[in-house]
């Protein structure tokens, strides 16, 4: 069973560069659909490749980071866009979903094996990453923009093909880190490990 063990600087590290990883997907920008109060964007696979790979608390402290960036005035939403003010536009609900939505995916891809499985993956990012996001992100979009729910949600539903495409390469990078470069897990299988044991007399 992936445990999460003891932070450490290697850990600290690792939560920096996932801030990064969400943030360089940023740098594309971000597209409108069909004049949408939210556009698409690709940093929710930055989000769901910090769940897989650095379990729930890490994972969470990569999108604190990143989000607390983005409330002091930083630039790092696709876009350009940063400040206080985007925790109270339409996509506010979408960002504090990513917060939760990357626990439900590191819980998931935790759970019930040592490395990652393709269908624990991947189901892992389409629960945390699509159901728990939408959840969160739609009934705050339509708060805000003071449209019905049922109409915000319909819209919404073009970013289904999106987020699945994110999903599946989600799955494909993190089981190929996990084939070539297991140690980028290592800090989560804390159980299995071996234990030395001193026999000096």
């Amino acid at each position: 069973m992936i445990r999460e063990s003891a932070w450490g600087v290697r850990d600290t590290t690792r939560v920096a560069a996932f801030a990064a990883l969400i943030t360089i997907l940023g740098l594309p920008g971000a597209i409108p659909v069909f004049g949408g109060a939210v556009p698409i964007t690709l940093q929710t696979l930055g989000v769901m490749l910090a769940g897989t790979i650095l379990g729930p608390s890490r994972g969470a402290a990569s999108v604190l980071v990143f989000e607390a960036l983005v409330l002091i005035g930083l630039p790092l939403l696709s876009g350009g866009r940063g400040g206080a003010g985007v925790f109270v536009g339409p996509s506010a609900g979408y960002l504090l979903g990513w917060i939760l939505g990357v626990v439900v995916i590191g819980a998931m891809t935790s759970i019930g094996a040592r490395g990652p499985r393709p269908w624990r993956t991947a189901a892992a990012c389409v629960t945390g990453g699509i159901v728990v996001i939408y959840a969160v992100g739609i009934p705050v979009q339509a708060l805000v923009t003071r449209l019905p729910l049922a109409e915000t949600a319909l819209t919404s539903t073009v970013f289904l093909a999106g987020d699945i495409v994110k999903t599946v390469l989600a799955t494909v990078i993190t089981l190929t880190l996990w084939r070539a470069y297991p140690r980028a897990f290592d800090r989560r299988i804390s159980s299995k490990r071996p234990v030395a044991v001193d026999l000096t007399p």
